[in-house]
């Protein structure tokens, strides 16, 4: 009665007065409530409150919940924030790109052909090539070994 009562005064009699109207907004609320804690009662005609059936007032009330919070947050919030989603989806997406392709770049200067060509899509398999003792006539080893580097290098792939 209470839902009904408020839902009548709220629609129909236009109580524009600000205390008055927040007292009907408030009590509609507590109605409805109550009105879907009793939700299983009225879906399977008995008293259900502690069975698995009465599991559908709580399924009831957090559909409803859900409902009134996109009621409440407008629709145009949720479109911003799942274009801030996919903004944010489309810069790791970038940045994990770009970075497979640096570690791709670093184990082919490696001499790792192999694992610079996978690690263009997968970039853990460039970022492996790129941590590794480098072959020893690779550009890498060349430019940026030392001596004693260079030797261990040599022995690493006479070895294999």
């Amino acid at each position: 009665m209470l839902l009904l009562i408020c839902g009548y005064l709220g629609a129909v009699a236009g109580i524009e007065s600000q205390p008055g109207r927040y007292i009907v907004v408030a009590l509609f609320g507590v109605g409805a409530g109550l009105t879907l804690d009793e939700f299983a009662l009225w879906l399977n005609l008995r008293d259900v409150y502690w069975e698995k059936e009465g599991r559908r007032s709580i399924d009831a009330v957090i559909v409803v919940a859900l409902l009134g919070l996109i009621g409440v947050t407008g629709f145009g919030a949720w479109f911003e924030t799942a274009d801030e989603i996919a903004d944010g989806v489309f810069a790791t997406v970038a940045a994990a790109g770009i970075l497979g392709v640096g570690l791709s770049l670093v184990a082919a200067a490696k001499g790792r052909f192999g694992l610079a060509a996978v690690g263009v899509l997968v970039p853990p398999a460039g970022a492996y090539g790129a941590v590794r003792l480098a072959k020893p006539n690779s550009l890498w080893a060349h430019h940026l070994y030392d001596a004693e580097t260079l030797d261990l290098a040599r022995a690493r792939y006479s070895a294999s």
